[in-house]
């Protein structure tokens, strides 16, 4: 068995088990709090213009699904964006692309501290996206999987007049292929890339090209997963599939094909790269140096891969 990248989140067996998310508070439109107040009695922060901080990663996946969604909704005067740098140090993801190394309205170096600030007990992995409450430093939620359907469905008072419907009425057939995709596809890389047996990296490796060929076909009569239109879905299916060739494929060894070797899987996204707020918040360099440079034990020599050649995504 090879050493871990992160060893608290491996299992005996090799498998890669991706840690909790610690904050799970919610900003809703049902909050008993008033403007200006922390949650109410049932984590509920209220809904408030110009409050609340999203700290992302433009590296990040699951981070890159938020500022997607915020883009999208039209929510950038109504919460301000923190990008932090790719490439994490022993503290965790820094503030060192502000000027001084420090967030101009959070005042912090590391998104740790305003972990620590919330719990001062902490000892997991920090991740991102974030939200946190510039009244406090307090983080709201990491919860990364209801962070972008709270967008969605808590905030409506503040969408642009034209924003896409991204939950449909009837969720159940959006739901059921999110859990899919999630399991398989979005973290099912990370569980390819992360494991430390032959067995689990097998494993996960076959569940994830099973996956993609039950969307391949899935996609080979219609524009997007659920039919005309994008939802929530594609969004968190679109930030995966936009890392596969440029990182998933070699560097966490997910190499049965290429995404530009699925007819349907690569023209579905490269449809949704050529729409506003997909391709435009996509940032190859980042992505490339982050996981290339931050992950010393699958790849310690740190050199980061000069292709592929973005310019394939406008074809």
């Amino acid at each position: 068995m090879t050493r871990a990248q992160f060893a608290q989140e491996t299992s005996s067996a090799g498998e890669w088990k991706r840690q909790g998310n610690r904050f799970t508070g919610r900003i809703s439109r049902d909050s008993a709090s008033a403007p200006g107040e922390g949650p109410d009695g049932e984590g509920r922060w209220p809904v408030e213009a110009g409050r609340y901080r999203l700290v992302v990663s433009l590296a990040c996946p699951w981070a890159h699904r938020s500022v997607i969604v915020r883009r999208l909704l039209g929510l950038e005067d109504a919460i301000s964006l923190a990008v932090v740098d790719p490439i994490r140090d022993e503290r965790g993801w820094r503030f060192t692309l502000d000027p001084d190394g420090r967030d101009p309205v959070l005042g912090i170096e590391y998104l740790s501290e305003a972990y620590l600030r919330t719990d001062p007990a902490y000892d997991g992995r920090v991740t991102v996206p974030a939200i946190v409450d510039t009244r406090t430093g307090e983080v709201v939620t990491n919860d990364y999987p209801q962070i972008t359907l709270d967008l969605s469905t808590e905030w409506v008072d503040f969408h642009r007049p034209d924003a896409p419907q991204l939950i449909p009425a009837e969720r159940a057939e959006m739901d059921a292929l999110i859990d899919d995709i999630y399991q398989d596809v979005n973290n099912g890389v990370y569980r390819c890339g992360f494991a430390t047996s032959q067995e689990a990296y097998e494993a996960a490796y076959d569940a994830l090209f099973a996956r993609l060929d039950v969307l391949e076909n899935r996609l080979a009569h219609r524009e997007y997963l659920l039919g005309d239109t994008f939802r929530e879905v594609d969004v968190r299916l679109f930030t995966t599939l936009v890392r596969f060739d440029a990182v998933y494929l070699g560097h966490f060894k997910c190499n049965r094909q290429k995404l530009t070797e699925y007819p349907n899987l690569w023209a579905y996204a490269r449809r949704l790269y050529q729409l506003p707020g997909f391709g435009d918040t996509v940032d190859f360099d980042q992505i490339k140096r982050h996981y290339y440079v931050t992950h010393d034990n699958i790849n310690p020599t740190g050199i980061v891969p000069k292709g592929p050649d973005a310019r394939v995504w406008l074809s």
